[in-house]
C-alpha cells in the first residue's frame, strides 16, 4: 500500500533549482535510504515528504490519517525539561498501548469480538516491537545505548547539539507512526549506539526514510535507495552494494568525463563484494559454533570459556605474515597515563607508531579518543608517562576545520604565494584540475571559504591536506558531514598516502578499508590493539558476547556434575564464608528452581491467548520481568558465594 507520493514536485531557492518536476512513492513497511552530493537536495526531499516544506509546484498526497515523524538535523526542546523527562514524556503512545490493552481485556471478558481481539495483537505486537512491558526499564534501555544515562538529570536544552541529535533520536524511537523520516540519524553516535538503532529501526514495522552516509548502515537497512543528484531522483532496488553495481553500469554508458569516478566505483565495488562475502561466512561460522555450544556446554562448560579466549586472541594477534617493519618511528608512548578530574581516559599506554602506519582510534565517546590525538599533537599534556617524538611533520584535520581561513578564497587557500598550480604527489597540477576531483566546479576557486556549507568546507580541509608534505596525517572524524563520493576520493587519497594515517572514527566501512591496525579504547583507561578489521572485531566482540550470556543460561548448578568445571569471574576479595553465608548458598538452589519453574509456567501461558486472557496479560507481564530480574540476582549471587567455598 502506498503511503505517501510526490507528483512533478519543483523546488528552488533564489537562482538555484534544488529539485525539477520529480516523483517520489513511499510504501508501507519499505526503508529507503536517501543519498547524493551534500547541497544537491537531500534534506530538502526529506523536508517535502515530511511536509515541513512547501513545493514551489507540484503534489503531496498521503494516505488518510497517515502518521508522520521526523528527526531533523536541528532539534527544539522545553526549555524547563530534563534530558529523563524528555525520553519519560516520549512513552506517551506505548502508555496508551498498556491502558488499551487492560480495556481490552476487560472487555474481551464479555465478548470475543473479532475486532477487538485484532486491535489486542496490534496493540501486542507493537509493546513487543518496542520492547517495552516495563516502561521505565525502557526509559533506561534508551538512555544507556544512546550515552545520555550520566546527563538524564540535566536540562534538555543545555546538552551540546550532538547530544540533543541523540536525545531526539532516542525519543523519536519510543513513539507511534506510519512513517519515520530521519536525516543523518547516525551523526554524532558510536558504533554501538549505531548498532543498537539498526537493531531497532530492522524491528519497526513502520516505513522509515533516512538520509546518510553510512555505507554499512545502508547496505543493512535499506530496502530501496533514492539518489539525488542534478535536481533529478534515481532511484536503484536494494541496498548499497546493489547500487554500486547499477550505479557502475549507469556510468559505463557516459561520457568520458566520469572516467575517474568509475573507477572509485569499480574499486569500492569489488572491495565491498569482498569484504561482504567474508563478513557473510564468518556470520555463519560464528552461529554454527554458538548453535553446537549449546548441546556441548552442558556437558562440559569450560568450552565457552575457552572459546572466549581464543577469540580475544585472535583480536590482538598480529597476522602471521606481517612483515617485520624497519621503517622510522614516528611517535613512542612509554606508560602514557591522562586523567581529567577523576575520569581516567588512559592508563599506561605503551605504543609505538611507525611510518606508514595506518591506524584507527575506536571506541565510545568520551571514552579517551580526541584527548590522545590532542597530546599527539602537544596540545595536551599526559598526566603520566612521555611520549618520544622523532623528526615528524604532522598533517591535521579537525572537526572545526581549523586550518582554514574564511576570509580567503579557495584559489588564495591553495595558492597563498599566487599563481594557480599546486604540487600534488610530487607533480605539478593546476589547482582547478586538483578541486575537480575534490568535486569543486571552476567557480568555486574565487568564493570565499566562509560561505561555503560545513561538508564543502571538510572538501576543502581534506584537500589541502594533500598538497603538503607530511609524514603523518592526523584526522578527527574526517568522514563527517561529508557525502559517499566524498568519502571514496578520501579514501582513495590516504591509501596512495606513504606516511602514517591516524584517525578518530565511527565510521565502520572507512575504517575497514583504510586502517591495518586497531586501537580499541575499552573504557576506565583500558586501551587493547587488534589487528582484525573493525567489522571482524565487532563481529568476535558480538560473538564473546552470546557466549557469555550462553554460559549465564546454560551454568546453572543443576546442570553440571563437576561444579568445579563452572569458570567464574569475580573481582571480589576471597574469604571465609559465614554461617549466615552457608545457609544462604544452602537455600539458593531450590530458590533458583522454583523461579524457574514460576517463569516457564508464565511463559507458556502468554503464549495462549485462552490462557492469559483470563489471568490479565498486563500482570503476568509484568511478573515475567520483575521474577526474571530476582533470577538473575540469585543466580549471580550462587556464583558468587560457590566460588568463595572452592577457593578456601
Amino acid at each position: 500500500m502506498v503511503l505517501l507520493t510526490l507528483a512533478q514536485i519543483s523546488k528552488q531557492f533564489e537562482h538555484k533549482v534544488i529539485l525539477d518536476s520529480v516523483n517520489c512513492t513511499i510504501k508501507e513497511g519499505e526503508r529507503v535510504a536517501i543519498i547524493g552530493q551534500n547541497g544537491s537536495g537531500k534534506s530538502t526531499l526529506s523536508n517535502i515528504l515530511s511536509g515541513d516544506l512547501e513545493a514551489d509546484s507540484g503534489e503531496r498526497m498521503l494516505r488518510q490519517n497517515l502518521q508522520i515523524l521526523t528527526l531533523s538535523q536541528s532539534q527544539k526542546f522545553d526549555p524547563y525539561i530534563s534530558v529523563y523527562e524528555v525520553c519519560e514524556q516520549s512513552l506517551s503512545d506505548l502508555r496508551y498501548a498498556h491502558k488499551r490493552l487492560s480495556e481490552l481485556e476487560k472487555e474481551l471478558i464479555l465478548s470475543q469480538d473479532k475486532i477487538l481481539l485484532e486491535e489486542q495483537a496490534e496493540w501486542i505486537d507493537f509493546i513487543t516491537q518496542h520492547n517495552a512491558w516495563n516502561l521505565k526499564e525502557k526509559v533506561y534501555e534508551i538512555l544507556y545505548h544512546f550515552n545520555l544515562e550520566s546527563l538524564k538529570n540535566r536540562r534538555a536544552v543545555s546538552l551540546s547539539g550532538g547530544e540533543q541529535k541523540r536525545l531526539a533520536l532516542a525519543s523519536i524511537l519510543l513513539k507511534k507512526a506510519d512513517l519515520f523520516i530521519l536525516d543523518e540519524p547516525t551523526n554524532h553516535l558510536d558504533v554501538e549506539s549505531v548498532q543498537f538503532l539498526e537493531e531497532q529501526i530492522l524491528s519497526l514495522k513502520s516505513s522509515v526514510v533516512f538520509i546518510s552516509h553510512d555505507r554499512y548502515f545502508i547496505d543493512r537497512l535499506a530496502h530501496r535507495i533514492i539518489e539525488v543528484d542534478s535536481a533529478k531522483l534515481a532511484n536503484f532496488s536494494g541496498g548499497y552494494q546493489d547500487y554500486l553495481s547499477a550505479k557502475e553500469q549507469i556510468l559505463k554508458n557516459l561520457s568520458k568525463e566520469h572516467e575517474n569516478l568509475l573507477k572509485l566505483l569499480k574499486n569500492e565495488e569489488a572491495w565491498l563484494a569482498r569484504g561482504m562475502q567474508a563478513r557473510r561466512k564468518r556470520n555463519e561460522g560464528r552461529k554454527a559454533r554458538v548453535l553446537e555450544l549449546r548441546t556441548k556446554a552442558k556437558n562440559n562448560p569450560s568450552i565457552i570459556r575457552k572459546m572466549v579466549l581464543e577469540l580475544q586472541r585472535e583480536q590482538n594477534n598480529i597476522p602471521k605474515n606481517q612483515p617485520k617493519n624497519n621503517k622510522k618511528m614516528l611517535f613512542e608512548l612509554e606508560n602514557v597515563g591522562k586523567k581529567i578530574e577523576d575520569k581516567i581516559l588512559i592508563d599506561s599506554l605503551n605504543l609505538r607508531i611507525l611510518q606508514r602506519d595506518k591506524i584507527a582510534i575506536v571506541g565510545k565517546n568520551g571514552s579517551g579518543k580526541s584527548t590522545l590525538l590532542k597530546m599527539l599533537l602537544k596540545q595536551e599534556e599526559p598526566s603520566a608517562g612521555k611520549i618520544l617524538y622523532g623528526e615528524i611533520n604532522i598533517g591535521y584535520f579537525d572537526q572545526n576545520k581549523s586550518m582554514l581561513d574564511d576570509n580567503k578564497t579557495l584559489l588564495e587557500t591553495f595558492c597563498p604565494n599566487g599563481g594557480d598550480h599546486i604540487e600534488v604527489y610530487g607533480k605539478s597540477m593546476h589547482v582547478y584540475g586538483y578541486l575537480k576531483n575534490f568535486l569543486f566546479p571552476k567557480e568555486f576557486l574565487t568564493q570565499k571559504i566562509g560561505s561555503l556549507s560545513g561538508g564543502e568546507k571538510s572538501r576543502v580541509a581534506l584537500a589541502l591536506l594533500f598538497t603538503k608534505r607530511y609524514d603523518c596525517l592526523i584526522l578527527d572524524e574526517p568522514t563527517n558531514d561529508l557525502d559517499i563520493q566524498t568519502i571514496n576520493i578520501l579514501e582513495e587519497h590516504l591509501r596512495l598516502f606513504e606516511g602514517a594515517v591516524i584517525s578518530v572514527s565511527h565510521d565502520r566501512y572507512f575504517v575497514d578499508k583504510i586502517a591495518d591496525k586497531l586501537l580499541i579504547f575499552q573504557g576506565d583507561g583500558i586501551v587493547s590493539e587488534s589487528y582484525a578489521s573493525y567489522s571482524e572485531y565487532l563481529d568476535m566482540q558480538k560473538e564473546i558476547s552470546e557466549y557469555e550470556e550462553l554460559f549465564e543460561q546454560m551454568a546453572r548448578p543443576e546442570d553440571f556434575e563437576d561444579k568445579n568445571e563452572i569458570p567464574i569471574k569475580s573481582d571480589k576479595k576471597i574469604s571465609k564464608l559465614s554461617y549466615m553465608e552457608n545457609r544462604e548458598l544452602d537455600l539458593l538452589p531450590v530458590e533458583i528452581q522454583g523461579l524457574e519453574s514460576r517463569i516457564k509456567e508464565i511463559e507458556i501461558i502468554l503464549s495462549d491467548p485462552a490462557l492469559y486472557q483470563s489471568q490479565g496479560l498486563l500482570e503476568l507481564s509484568s511478573e515475567l520481568e520483575e521474577l526474571k530480574d530476582i533470577l538473575e540476582v540469585k543466580v549471580s549471587r550462587y556464583f558468587e558465594l560457590e566460588e568463595k567455598r572452592a577457593n578456601l
